[in-house]
């Protein structure tokens, strides 16, 4: 083997070496959590089972509605939605950012989504095995868990899932629903994106410099395979022999 070959084939030896010690129990970490979350059903990952959002509740022909005018008083309105809340049609108005709702047939302004209107909505939204009645705490803060409109109202089941919904506050809408599933789901993102804290960001230096790491071992392990190759030595052996 020549001098250059040689040095090479040492190179990428030593090279693969050290790269495989450092970056393959990521790599394990990266094939073992994307192929558990590829097989699991991401409708099971949202709770669609348990709790349906999907179901649209129209305001029932013949309803009487207020004059849009009345609730569309001030400046700064940039959307309105009429729809139904928990058995009644509201108007929600987005302002400024805000959103603010309003009965739409008086058009009297209605206060903020509480705790037994949150709990009455997630309950009414529970498709899962029947079980006790909820508990409800207010989230104002973001978390791993929820990141949606804040403030929130966290109804909490009581059922082997341990299934959370979430009510956003100003809309009275289901934000997001979790269940042991999602956080077990979640904690395996975590681990393959290499946020292991807030787990929503994928263009971290972790990641990316363990990215770069895995390709140039792969590129160190074709180089070490095209110099071992059998054939290659094969006709090396038979060329030193005639010669």
């Amino acid at each position: 083997m020549s001098s250059r070959r040689h040095r090479l084939h040492l190179g990428a030896s030593r090279l693969h070496k050290w790269l495989a010690l450092i970056i393959g129990a990521q790599l394990l970490i990266w094939f073992a959590s994307g192929a558990l979350m590829s097989f699991w059903p991401i409708d099971e990952i949202h709770g669609d089972h348990l709790v349906d959002r999907k179901t649209v509740e129209m305001i029932p022909d013949g309803t009487a509605l207020a004059d849009p005018a009345i609730y569309l008083r001030g400046e700064g309105a940039e959307r309105v939605t009429l729809r139904m809340l928990h058995g009644h049609a509201v108007a929600e108005v987005s302002r400024g950012g805000s959103i603010e709702l309003y009965d739409a047939a008086s058009g009297t302004p209605l206060p903020a989504v509480d705790a037994s209107l949150a709990a009455a909505i997630a309950q009414k939204a529970w498709i899962g095995a029947k079980v006790a009645a909820p508990t409800t705490s207010k989230v104002t803060t973001a978390s791993p868990e929820y990141r949606g409109p804040l403030p929130a109202w966290r109804v909490a089941f009581p059922d082997p899932d341990h299934t959370s919904v979430f009510v956003a506050v100003d809309t009275g809408q289901i934000a997001a629903v979790r269940t042991a599933n999602w956080r077990l789901f979640d904690f395996f993102w975590g681990l393959h994106i290499m946020n292991w804290t807030e787990r929503d960001n994928f263009n971290t230096w972790w990641l990316l410099a363990f990215a770069v790491g895995g390709l140039v071992l792969g590129l160190a392990g074709t180089v070490l395979l095209v110099i071992r190759w059998p054939i290659k030595r094969g006709l090396f052996r038979r060329r030193s022999t005639m010669s």
